[in-house]
């Protein structure tokens, strides 16, 4: 609308002065044409807008996480913290990239980002089923999980495997969707040991079936665990078994709906860059202490 007022006083200026412009077809919301050439004593025609420049590629991911202390938690300030959110927040720092947290249980972030509402989630293990629908960054950690038990218990359960401990008819909680590596998966394939593995949504819940003894044991990641049981005050009640299952490589997950495998590639230099200049030790290092 500014662009046709200015033109529509620029013509009346030049009949005011006896000049006779080129007649000017302007369609709605576009800037006018430049006319031929004016006739003598008149102004050049005036571009009164140019194009609109297309828009930056603003990168803006929205991060999913869950309550697992200390690597996804909402802190005191309402505000997502935790080991993993940091080493992100960072690495899309590095990128020039805008994140956006949402919380949610594990189940549901997983099928958020299958639909593309989110575009990731950390903490992920990689699986061929989970690439169907997923892209994954270069492994940014490591994580093990350990067997939790009561400690009035403990003494009675030596068992050195999950397969002895399932064998003794112990059941073993564990969260619905979570990737315990190829020992846990080997027995998961077994339909009778399967049937030890109760699934809950929540690692406080296998804490609250381990007290009321629905379960006997739990499979959680170590650090996980410690955090959880002493925030809750209950490391004296329960502690770890013994059980060890191998250290596995953790992944950001990226959706295939949403991101482009050229923003994963982007991600990783990102991530390379910040171990390179120290801060992804300087990070780690406070979780460590």
């Amino acid at each position: 609308m500014r662009a046709l007022s200015f033109v529509f006083g620029l013509c009346l200026g030049l009949l005011l002065t006896g000049c006779s412009p080129q007649p000017v077809n302007t369609p709605d919301n576009q800037s006018p044409a430049s006319s031929s050439t004016p006739a003598a004593g008149a102004a050049a025609p005036v571009t009164t807008s140019q194009p609109t420049a297309s828009a930056p590629d603003v990168c803006k991911l929205t991060l999913g996480y869950e309550a697992w202390e200390p690597y996804q938690y909402t802190g005191l300030d309402q505000k997502a913290a935790g080991l993993d959110i940091e080493l992100i927040s960072a690495v899309a720092k590095n990128m020039g990239c805008q994140i956006v947290t949402k919380q949610g249980a594990w189940m549901d972030l997983v099928q958020q980002l299958r639909d593309g509402k989110i575009d990731m989630v950390a903490g992920a293990s990689r699986t061929a089923a989970r690439e169907q629908f997923a892209l994954f960054s270069a492994p940014y950690r490591q994580e093990q999980f350990q067997l939790f038990v009561l400690t009035s218990k403990s003494a009675s359960m030596p068992e050195s495997t999950l397969s002895e401990f399932i064998d003794k008819g112990h059941k073993i909680g564990i969260i619905s969707e979570y990737f315990y590596g190829d020992e846990f998966g080997a027995l998961y394939q077994e339909p009778a040991k399967k049937a030890a593995f109760v699934e809950a949504s929540l690692g406080e819940l296998n804490i609250a079936r381990l007290l009321d003894g629905d379960i006997d044991g739990m499979l959680e990641d170590s650090f996980v665990a410690r955090s959880m049981l002493r925030r809750k005050g209950l490391s004296d009640q329960i502690g770890h078994q013994g059980i060890a299952l191998q250290s596995n490589d953790v992944y950001v997950m990226f959706s295939k709906v949403s991101v482009p495998e050229s923003r994963v590639l982007q991600f990783n230099q990102a991530l390379k860059n910040i171990r390179n200049s120290g801060e992804y030790m300087l990070i780690v290092d406070k979780y460590q202490q």
